[in-house]
């Protein structure tokens, strides 16, 4: 019996969510197809009903994933003025949470590197997520010219996106920890002048 083309969109929806939490727990390179499918409840076989290549997976699990990292943080800090929404949004992003949880966070601190040698459609994909990330904080800096404020945000969204990075790959925890904290504090510092 044939597949509707609702189940199908159902199918390759579940296999991009899995697929994203497959790459940001395991790394790009480290989750094969078969892995894949066999999380998503799916056979390896069925792959290529839905996708052309793995690189065209890994582009939209890209967007998704950050698309979902927007909007998540957006409605986190909805209806609160600029002063409050900020350092929330840096409390959540530079959590610990964050850090210890990659399956689900933040896919360019998770796969960074990877990132930048995937094709030019996962790279664009990163591209858009990161520029709406800084865009998000961009409209909490009402207090700086509009010019100031986005180049600003686009180096606050980069130390976050480090931040998460490095607190991950540190070995001792107070160490990681205060990373985290000094971070959230030195942007909010920044983001006051």
């Amino acid at each position: 019996m044939r597949k509707s083309k609702v189940d199908t969109a159902r199918t390759r929806e579940r296999i991009v969510e899995t697929a994203s939490k497959q790459f940001r727990r395991h790394g790009i390179s480290d989750a094969g197809l078969s892995r894949l499918m066999a999380a998503a409840g799916l056979t390896h076989g069925g792959f290529y009903r839905h996708f052309a290549s793995k690189d065209q997976l890994v582009a939209e699990a890209c967007h998704n994933a950050l698309l979902s990292l927007t909007d998540g943080l957006a409605a986190h800090i909805a209806g609160k003025s600029p002063n409050h929404a900020l350092p929330l949004l840096l409390e959540t992003y530079l959590s610990r949470t964050h850090r210890d949880q990659p399956a689900t966070g933040c896919v360019l601190a998770a796969l960074g590197s990877e990132l930048a040698r995937s094709d030019a459609a996962t790279r664009d994909a990163a591209t858009n997520g990161f520029l709406r990330l800084a865009g998000l904080i961009a409209r909490q800096l009402k207090t700086l010219p509009r010019d100031e404020a986005q180049g600003r945000s686009l180096a606050i969204a980069a130390a976050m996106v480090g931040a998460i990075t490095l607190s991950r790959i540190v070995t001792d925890a107070p160490i990681s920890n205060a990373l985290l904290r000094a971070t959230k504090n030195y942007i909010l510092k920044a983001a006051r002048k």
